[in-house]
């Protein structure tokens, strides 16, 4: 028996049927391609953080639940009394924790479409069936389907990301709550583009007995971190706790994570500043003559009939990195660029310029 054939035999035909996330290749380009804040640890700063982790015990297992860091963090993310918060490897690892606690029960997993594509791959990897409703004509939310396909599916979880990538819609507060009160399972609203958005369900939870809350700090400014939080109420967090695995967030993470939530401001800063550039690159992409989507995020969705491919490559020999959504059935010829510093834009906004 050949290796593919003793796979075929052991694994499930969702994961042999499924593909890995890909991730694009970015050495010596200008990266806009995944939501990251551009701007690094200032000078100042960076002398003091390195010191902060100089005697961290590496040969030691991390604490495998910090509670002053996840004091410091429900503090941060602002979580009324009685909320629980888990801490997972990055917003995914928590996802991943969701899908798999309700995988016996073989209830769908629903979204909306497009949406971030691990709420999809997640459930598809794990056998259970990914129900996907599609946004309208101009990347909103339709309610009223949402409600039928809740009706109809009955799904385990219903996670909304909130502002939604990959269009940046900051879907209405009352939408919300209608979905919440009508959804039979957990609705997660995953607000990873918080620090954009400057709204938040947060003070809801507890009010809802299905409603959890995700973030993460890599928008922020700490992708490298890779710390992502769930909060719910205390119940549901300690159940689905018992899925993490231990010693999941590692020292270094801890120590810098708690280290960044006393210099908070700098983050606040700089995503004051990418707000600004968001606005001036919507009107510039504007001016251009390409339909461009009202964002609430820190990246920009735009509009290329029959030239997505074409734009892309032109970017890519430019030193310009942004992301494309080759092959989808409904995205095919739109390009989404995350917001960078002054200076990438100005760079990304000449290229695409020149490529019209």
């Amino acid at each position: 028996m050949n290796s593919r054939t003793l796979m075929e035999v052991l694994l499930r035909p969702e994961l042999l049927a499924s593909k890995a996330y890909a991730v694009a290749p970015s050495i010596g380009l200008i990266k806009l391609d995944a939501m990251e804040n551009p701007y690094g640890l200032p000078d100042l700063l960076r002398q003091a953080w390195l010191e902060s982790l100089s005697d961290a015990p590496i040969n030691r297992y991390p604490d495998p639940h910090p509670d002053s860091l996840i004091t410091a963090l429900k503090k941060h993310i602002g979580l009324p009394a009685g909320i629980e918060l888990m801490l997972g490897n990055g917003s995914d690892e928590l996802i991943q924790i969701l899908v798999t606690a309700v995988a016996g029960t073989g209830r769908p997993i629903m979204a909306v479409d497009p949406s971030f594509v691990m709420y999809r791959l997640l459930a598809e990897q794990l056998g259970l069936p990914f129900a996907g409703v599609p946004l309208d004509a101009e990347f909103q939310l339709d309610l009223p389907a949402m409600l039928r396909a809740i009706a109809e599916h009955q799904p385990a979880i219903v996670f909304l990301d909130w502002p939604n990538n990959p269009s940046g819609s900051l879907f209405p507060e009352a939408d919300l709550l209608a979905i919440i009160q009508a959804a039979p399972g957990l609705v997660v609203v995953d607000e990873a583009y918080h620090a954009f958005s400057q709204t938040t369900f947060a003070g809801r939870l507890g009010k809802y007995p299905n409603l959890l809350l995700l973030r993460t700090l890599s928008k922020e400014g700490l992708a490298g971190l890779r710390l992502g939080m769930l909060a719910g109420p205390s119940p549901w967090i300690q159940e689905l706790d018992k899925l993490r695995l231990p010693y999941n967030i590692n020292i270094l993470t801890q120590r810098s994570a708690a280290f960044y939530l006393q210099h908070s401001t700098v983050l606040d800063e700089q995503a004051d500043i990418l707000r600004a550039e968001r606005d001036k690159m919507f009107k510039a992409i504007s001016a251009m003559g390409l339909a461009v989507w009202p964002s609430a995020a820190n990246f920009l969705l735009f509009h290329t009939p029959g030239k997505a491919a074409e734009i892309y490559a032109g970017l890519k020999n430019g030193g310009i990195l942004i992301k494309a959504f080759t092959g989808h059935p409904r995205l095919g010829d739109y390009l989404r660029v995350s917001v960078g510093k002054p200076a990438e834009n100005s760079r990304f906004l000449s290229v695409l310029e020149s490529l019209l």
